[in-house]
């Protein structure tokens, strides 16, 4: 099967206090978190932040995900 390609990040999951972004492989933590703050602020005083490898709430998965429809696309999750 082949792995479809999308040209623009996206919010893919919203919590109360987390967020999951698709976004390019290439984007670097900066652009990523200025992503998630931009297309979702949180409402509050506090950013997101990347939720970094060492974090019990990954259950040991790395900090970028693959995308399992995008192939040059990954998740990341952010808290606040």
């Amino acid at each position: 099967m082949r792995k479809l390609s999308i040209s623009k990040p996206e919010v893919t999951r919203v919590g109360l206090c987390s967020l999951q972004v698709c976004v390019p492989k290439n984007y670097t933590d900066k652009q990523a978190t200025d992503f998630a703050n931009q297309s979702h602020p949180t409402g509050i005083n506090s950013q997101w932040v990347i939720r970094k490898e060492g974090n019990p709430d990954l259950q040991d998965d790395p900090e970028r995900q693959q995308c399992s429809k995008h192939s040059d696309f990954v998740h990341i999750m952010f808290d606040c």
